[in-house]
């Protein structure tokens, strides 16, 4: 009896030992693994990525989540004056009207969206609220504008000085062809990964200058401007929004890292499918620019575009940095 009780106590207590052996190499993996992983870190589209992600980085360097750094971040080329193709100061459509687009999404694919939203500095913020204190996803027009007033948002004129006589030579003329970098237009995306791990984004823009009254691009469009899944990576996009939207762009760069693909191995197969897409329908490639930037949960990014011009901002432990894009078209 005495032998068979010892037999049991010895087994009771190697098992015990191997339990919390496995315990402390688990934790000594996930530690390692975990050192191993580049956080925090944001990432943004063009060169007003700099000053965006200046912003975003306060956040995160004080263990703020991503959502809201984010939401930071682009809140600045938003609100400054004298950036063109983003928020105040925005260029306007064709009747004069600043219209602006902006979506946004956190770690546990809430979603928030506005499209062709007028009169409001900051659509972002009010794509958060959409996403925080609505039972909707996207609202538009005079419906988003009125939420925006609801929630307290100042309604503002939008159009400044410059925007404006800028218009009005264009007016002239009115011939609408699109330059294919920030000449023209452009978005600011922003995609973060914050000390916890874990992914938000957020997509901002006035939309091409002189289009046509109610057009939207890829910008408020979750899963075409803007797609985060926090078990894979995050993905955003700038350039012509329609060729975008063809192909669900940044859901494709992200299903693609799901696949296996690093963040610059997902950006270059999306651009070569809107390459490939835009030759089988005979349209002019030189007149088209599309650029992607990606980053997964190990902090791990990629940038690709199809023309030379596109860059982005990184900010991470190394510091702020602007990135020319390596492109296809050469």
């Amino acid at each position: 009896m005495t032998s068979r009780r010892n037999f049991i106590k010895k087994g009771a207590l190697a098992t015990t030992a191997f339990a919390l052996s496995s315990l402390e190499y688990k934790a000594h993996t996930n530690s390692s693994s975990d050192k191993k992983v580049n956080k925090p870190i944001v990432l943004s589209t063009w060169n007003f990525g700099i000053q965006a992600n200046e912003a975003a980085w306060t956040v995160l360097k004080n263990n703020g989540r991503a959502l809201d750094a984010v939401e930071a971040g682009v809140k600045v080329p938003e609100g400054d004056p004298t950036e063109r193709s983003v928020g105040y100061g925005g260029r306007p459509d064709r009747d004069g009207r600043v219209t602006l687009d902006a979506c946004i999404m956190d770690e546990f694919s809430n979603i928030g969206s506005v499209a062709c939203l007028e009169h409001i500095k900051h659509p972002i913020s009010v794509a958060r609220a959409v996403m925080e204190k609505t039972p909707h996803v996207m609202l538009v027009g005079d419906g988003a504008l009125q939420f925006a007033l609801s929630q307290g948002f100042k309604k503002e004129n939008l159009l400044v000085e410059a925007s404006e006589k800028e218009w009005k030579e264009w007016l002239k003329k009115s011939e609408y062809k699109p330059v294919i970098n920030i000449e023209n237009h452009d978005t600011i995306g922003m995609i973060a990964l914050d000390a916890q791990g874990n992914l938000s984004g957020a997509c901002t823009t006035s939309g091409m200058a002189y289009k046509m009254h109610g057009r939207l691009g890829d910008s408020p469009i979750i899963g075409a401007g803007l797609y985060v899944d926090n078990e894979i990576g995050a993905a955003t996009a700038t350039g012509h929004g329609e060729e975008v939207i063809r192909i669900a762009g940044s859901h494709l760069v992200v299903e693609l890292m799901r696949q296996g693909k690093s963040p610059q191995q997902a950006c270059e197969e999306a651009v070569q499918r809107i390459i490939k897409l835009t030759k089988s329908r005979n349209k002019n490639l030189n007149d088209i620019q599309v650029g992607f930037i990606a980053l997964n949960k190990k902090g791990e990014c990629g940038a690709y575009c199809i023309h030379s011009g596109f860059n982005y901002a990184k900010y991470d432990s190394s510091g702020n940095s602007l990135i020319n894009a390596t492109y296809s078209v050469k």
